[in-house]
């Protein structure tokens, strides 16, 4: 007899659904409680999330990587002034500190023409996610920015942030849209999470009904291609319709990129949809 025949653990009848998702289902059974096997992987999955939280962003290695391709950046803290902090206060990592907030001011009166669109990348509650998806993810939207002929602040990191800073960077650089990218509440299958959220008319005070959010960007999520596409219809109504939020709906024709390249050339990159 082997010893998966005396084993205590019991499979599911719907193990087959797992290759299809990275939900905890189909986990089996050992009499009442979990498998070895599946407690061990949900432990290292809390691990993960755990860590993601607390693992430091270094937004200067970022800013290298950027500058290799000659796009300047500004690096700013939030009122949040370490890691226990913003975790217990939410409200300060929503405001620049007076250092930063001088340092932004300084440059929006610099430059008073303004700009189109600022870019914001913060660390959020998993910096894990900025360091492997903020790089792609800024290139796209420079592409796009590029392709739609608007201006472009320079890219603002700061440290300790949360999603509502981005109205202060962009109100301060008198900046007529800002996309915050940040790193999302990591889940049990998906620390590095990165989360892209729009706002038209930035200012401070503005709540989260004033915003649109696209969420999952990652490589087992939604796709670096598939975010850009829906950022760029988002960016586009909003300039039309001068507003984003609850009353902007993302209503961007779902294509494939089979369907895109059938005398369209890059789906991205080409005319507003109808």
């Amino acid at each position: 007899m082997s010893a998966r025949d005396t084993s205590p653990a019991h499979g599911s009848a719907w193990r087959q659904l797992r290759g299809l998702t990275s939900a905890r289902i189909a986990l089996g059974h050992a009499g009442t409680s979990l498998p070895t096997g599946a407690q061990l992987d949900f432990q290292f999955a809390h691990a993960q999330a755990r860590d993601a939280v607390h693992l430091p962003f270094e937004p200067g290695a970022l800013a290298e990587r950027l500058a290799a391709r000659q796009r300047e950046t500004l690096s700013v803290h939030s009122s949040a002034s370490d890691r226990h902090i913003y975790l217990q206060r939410p409200d300060l990592g929503r405001r620049l500190s007076t250092a930063s907030a001088g340092q932004l001011r300084e440059w929006g009166q610099a430059h008073p023409q303004g700009f189109d669109l600022a870019l914001v990348v913060a660390d959020g509650l998993s910096s894990l996610a900025v360091q492997r998806h903020s790089l792609p993810m800024l290139e796209r939207i420079d592409e796009l920015a590029a392709a739609e002929g608007w201006s472009l602040a320079p890219v603002v990191l700061v440290q300790q942030g949360r999603v509502a800073v981005a109205d202060e960077v962009a109100e301060l650089l008198g900046a007529r849209m800002v996309v915050i990218l940040i790193g999302e509440r990591p889940g049990l299958s998906s620390p590095d999470s990165l989360g892209l959220y729009f706002t038209f008319a930035p200012r401070v005070g503005l709540n989260d009904a004033a915003r649109n959010c696209i969420s999952n960007v990652r490589l087992e999520g939604m796709s670096y291609a598939m975010a850009a596409y829906k950022l760029l219809y988002l960016m586009r109504e909003a300039c039309r319709r001068q507003l984003s939020g609850v009353n902007l709906k993302d209503e961007a024709p779902v294509r494939s990129l089979d369907t895109a390249d059938q005398g369209r050339g890059n789906f991205l990159l080409g005319a507003p949809m109808p």
